[in-house]
């Protein structure tokens, strides 16, 4: 059951730092219509699309990936709960 947290965690990550290096090719103009900008993006924008509709921004800065990262970091924590309490029931 170990190694299922453990690529969990290791998903987890990457998506992590897939957002996160999202947001630093805001910065750059036109970085984010490169390839790999336009890769992050059909990657991460399904995700951060629903947050962004909840939360609005606030002039220019958007809150909403920072709740997105915190909800990921919950999410992944639910799951490997779940599957501990299946584990320990069987």
């Amino acid at each position: 059951m170990d190694y299922v947290h453990y690529y969990l965690s290791i998903l987890m990550e990457i998506y992590y730092f897939m957002i996160i290096g999202y947001l630093i090719l805001s910065w750059f103009p036109n970085a984010r219509d490169s390839f790999v900008g336009g890769l992050l993006g059909k990657l991460v924008e399904p995700y951060l699309s629903p947050f962004r509709k909840i939360i609005p921004s606030i002039g220019f800065i958007d809150l909403s990936p920072i709740v997105a990262l915190i909800a990921l970091r919950f999410v992944v924590m639910g799951i490997i709960a779940v599957l501990d309490f299946i584990v320990r029931m069987f």
